[in-house]
């Protein structure tokens, strides 16, 4: 099947792939039509590797993604030819420890797309479990399908944090899972958000898709102090901090922004060991959480989009097609500064 490929570090190719995947009976067959770029995968394409996942032969990219099921297993009764849907990309042992405890995500036998050497899905078929797909309400574009996986991690963040209404918090990296983890803690009670980055373009596009208002304020760090902007409302700092940058300052320094008995919830991947104040922590008693993508989320994520609660529409800036793959690659590797979600469409 037409597949893109990526070759070896900054090679990618569209090409014939033959990809063996044999359809049991709680699976079914799905058509790729949208199919978000990731962070991770722009990172494979240029380093090869995420941490201790090294990419050692040629490997299809792409996990976020939305379809039409061509066929389906003799015992799938939930979903039919023809549905919709979206997938969820990590494929865990349902009967490992860690899945029967409800913590699939942690399950270390999960096959996750694109993540070697597991094969992702930006190809013309793929066969997924059932119980990992979920149809699309009629109201949802395939597009916004595409986009429950990111968003789905902003969804568990803010659960993870165990909001209270008219909670304040401060997310930390206003990229793609920056921007969804403040909608979704928005959408859990929070009274106000501060989202801050260091680039002003990103910034700007929250302002302009998202406005500026009492519930979500943008700060630029490289101009601003987000204690300071916190002191202004008279707070004596945000109940919750959220992590979504992968930022080692944003590590050094959070614990000024929070309030005693703050909490932290860590969802950026730093590229490098970061320190951490224990003694700063300690003497505001601050807890600490974080998060490994998402488990259990996608039927409430799906709901919230479906809802307009979560509007995530805008995040799309960039459009390829399938026969643009290479190109759409070559210009998410460039980390252009008006590009939030690059979106290819396959078919």
């Amino acid at each position: 099947m037409k597949s893109l490929v990526l070759e070896k570090t900054n090679t990618i190719t569209l090409r014939e792939m033959e990809i063996k995947e044999h359809l049991k009976d709680t699976d079914v067959r799905i058509k790729p039509v949208n199919v978000g770029i990731c962070g991770s995968d722009v990172h494979y394409y240029l380093h090869g590797n995420i941490g201790s996942f090294v990419v050692k032969e040629p490997m299809v990219l792409g996990h976020e993604a939305s379809g039409v099921i061509t066929e389906v297993g003799k015992k799938v009764h939930s979903l039919k030819v023809g549905d919709r849907v979206c997938m969820e990309p990590g494929i865990p042992d349902f009967n490992s420890p860690m899945s029967m405890a409800g913590m699939y995500n942690l399950d270390p036998a999960v096959a996750f797309w694109a993540t070697p050497p597991i094969h992702g899905c930006a190809r013309e078929s793929v066969v997924h479990p059932a119980a990992l797909t979920f149809k699309l309400p009629d109201s949802l574009s395939f597009e916004e399908g595409a986009l429950v996986e990111p968003t789905a991690i902003g969804v568990y963040a803010a659960q993870k944090a165990n909001i209270c209404p008219g909670d304040t918090a401060v997310v930390a990296g206003a990229g793609t899972i920056g921007i969804v983890t403040a909608l979704a803690a928005l959408a859990s009670g929070c009274s106000k958000v501060i989202i801050c980055d260091i680039k002003q373009s990103k910034l700007d596009f929250i302002k302009k898709h998202y406005g500026s208002t009492k519930r979500l304020i943008c700060v630029n760090t490289s101009q601003e102090s987000v204690k300071d902007k916190i002191a202004e409302r008279d707070l004596c700092g945000a109940d919750i901090f959220f992590e979504a940058s992968g930022s080692v300052q944003a590590f050094k320094d959070f614990t000024d922004c929070l309030r005693p008995g703050g909490k932290a919830v860590f969802i950026g991947m730093p590229a490098q060991s970061v320190p951490i104040d224990i003694v700063a922590m300690q003497i505001k008693e601050i807890s600490c959480s974080t998060i490994f993508r998402y488990a259990n989320c996608y039927p409430k994520t799906i709901r919230l989009i479906d809802a307009g609660i979560l509007n995530v529409a805008p995040l799309i800036t960039h459009r390829f097609d399938f026969e643009q793959g290479v190109e759409a690659f070559k210009f998410a590797g460039t980390m252009p500064e008006d590009a939030v979600k690059i979106m290819l469409k396959l078919s």
